[in-house]
């Protein structure tokens, strides 16, 4: 049963509708796409503040929250850092205004799963949701990343654990978020071989993902930083008008 825009509407015997929150402070922008979710299945519930929806997001589980990013008082961007620090993994996608480049590159590096850009179409707004949620549940690593029990992908100082989640570098542990650390698997996979920005794209977002390629370079400018690839005996270069290689420097005895 869908709450958000009042339909009653029929789910399948045995399953139950994925929750999705909106935080947004437009009141006719909000109902239309609470109500363009509900039409899909989904139950939808509405913030009009972000310190509103943080408090629902927190305490509340749902499979995925469509944020605004120009929110009154707590903006979007602190809502979403807020999220991420009390270790919420709930899928986001973010409202930004038209050509607002700066607001999409903060809110993926602050977490965001994907992006759309306002006035949007329905049809673009309903394939997003689908998607993010799709590949939630799916977990999005290559396949052959996860094919062997407690492999680990070792390139110099680096040591990866692919079904784990989780990386060293020089025997620290770096926090990377999800598709920040899928990239890096698909990179490590094929040391010293040029990888193009839809391969990325295609394997670590989905071949339905409407993004722009931009999301790809955000990620691995952001590994870069994290893991100081440019610097130490693993680096990720960049193949003009193509896409990356990851390279691993050979040591001299």
């Amino acid at each position: 049963m869908a709450t958000g825009s009042g339909l009653l509407q029929t789910e399948p015997e045995g399953r139950m509708a994925d929750k999705v929150l909106i935080i947004e402070d437009e009141p006719t922008l909000a109902r239309l796409v609470s109500y363009n979710l509900a039409q899909e299945g989904y139950d939808t519930e509405v913030a009009g503040t972000g310190t509103e929806g943080l408090h629902l997001a927190v305490n509340q589980v749902y499979a995925v929250i469509i944020l605004d990013l120009m929110l009154p008082g707590m903006n979007g961007f602190e809502v979403l850092q807020k999220l991420r620090a009390h270790g919420v993994a709930t899928p986001v996608i973010i409202l930004t205004a038209r050509n607002a480049e700066e607001e999409v590159v903060q809110g993926l590096r602050l977490g965001a799963d994907d992006y759309m850009t306002k006035p949007f179409g329905v049809a673009e707004l309903l394939a997003r949701t689908s998607a993010v949620l799709r590949r939630s549940r799916d977990g999005g690593l290559p396949r052959e990343a996860l094919s062997d029990a407690g492999k680990v992908i070792r390139l110099g100082d680096l040591h990866i654990f692919p079904e784990k989640y989780e990386v060293y570098h020089d025997g620290n542990w770096i926090s990377l978020r999800p598709k920040e650390f899928e990239v890096l698997c698909y990179l490590a996979e094929r040391p010293g071989v040029v990888v193009t920005r839809d391969d990325l794209m295609n394997v670590v977002w989905g071949f339905d993902y409407v993004g722009g390629q931009r999301t790809v370079d955000v990620h691995v400018s952001s590994l870069r930083k994290k893991l100081e690839l440019d610097q130490q005996q693993v680096r990720i270069e960049s193949i003009r008008g193509v896409g990356y290689k990851l390279m691993v420097k050979r040591q001299t005895s």
